[in-house]
């Protein structure tokens, strides 16, 4: 199927009012490229909901910082145009950093307190990126649903935030995290791993379920987490960033689980050059 390459807000913005007309749904999918199953599993989620479906693909300045891998984060326009194409999307929207950020370009969104925890400790600035840039492409397309993965869980509770806050007429649609067949969550940063790393990422997985397991069975939140920083440590991760038991909205320590409260366990560490991050539901960990 073919799909039209968009590059400015103008055109974009003609192309949602000429859907508008025809009365079509339209749907969104933000993405900074490099994709893989897991962001084509977000393209078929917007299909399956919404008549028309733009991807857009544009990897934001502003969401890194200081020694991070702007510079040799992974860009292929060709085939990530192609993969979203094979799937049935519609437009992709591929900006510069210009058209996204014009000169003079001062304002910034924040989500005070969601983006001050976790990956904001390690990532400072960095959810102010997502915000400010997510909080563009939303006005820009105003699309009836977007879709985001839960693997940036943290991302998703911005986004959500941000949209009721600010009163932005789009669903903001959680799409379950793809795994790879040993339990790895799929990520453009996988690349990074070498064979041997490769080999023990799924190990992430494996001991934030087992501290879901420990939290649904009685145990302590705080030592759980911490019993699974060590583990980590010892299964050749390092640094771990955290362990976290946390309110699946607020993002605050839980420290007694409970079948009324919503919970998340969640990770990030350093393996190699990767830095993965992974999360799961504490209420429904499948087998």
């Amino acid at each position: 199927m073919s799909i039209s390459t968009l590059r400015t807000v103008a055109d974009l913005r003609a192309q949602v009012l000429a859907w508008r007309l025809e009365g079509l749904s339209i749907g969104l999918v933000p993405t900074m490229g490099a994709l893989h199953a897991g962001h084509l599993s977000l393209v078929q989620a917007a299909l399956k909901d919404c008549q028309r479906v733009i991807v857009t693909l544009f990897v934001n300045p502003t969401q890194f910082g200081e020694g991070e891998d702007f510079a040799d984060y992974p860009r292929n326009e060709e085939v990530d145009r192609d993969l979203v194409a094979s799937e049935g999307a519609h437009v992709l929207f591929a900006p510069d950093v210009d058209e996204m950020y014009p000169g003079g370009s001062i304002t910034e969104v924040q989500v005070p307190g969601l983006d001050a925890v976790l990956e904001g400790v390690y990532r400072p600035g960095h959810f102010t990126g997502v915000a400010t840039v997510v909080t563009k492409l939303l006005l820009q397309s105003l699309a009836d649903r977007a879709y985001f993965g839960q693997k940036d869980y943290q991302q998703l509770q911005v986004i959500k935030t941000l949209a009721r806050d600010l009163c932005i007429p789009t669903e903001i649609i959680g799409v379950e995290t793809l795994r790879e067949a040993d339990g790895l969550a799929m990520s453009s940063r996988n690349i990074y791993l070498t064979k041997t790393e490769r080999a023990q990422a799924p190990q992430l997985n494996a001991v934030l379920r087992h501290v879901a397991k420990g939290f649904r069975a009685g145990g302590s939140g705080a030592t759980l987490c911490r019993e699974g920083e060590v583990e980590l440590a010892a299964r050749g991760f390092g640094p771990v960033d955290y362990v976290a038991i946390v309110d699946a909205t607020t993002l605050q320590p839980v420290e007694h689980f409970d079948t009324h409260r919503p919970t998340r366990v969640l990770a990030a560490a350093k393996l190699g050059r990767a830095r993965l991050i992974d999360n799961i539901d504490a209420h429904s960990l499948p087998e």
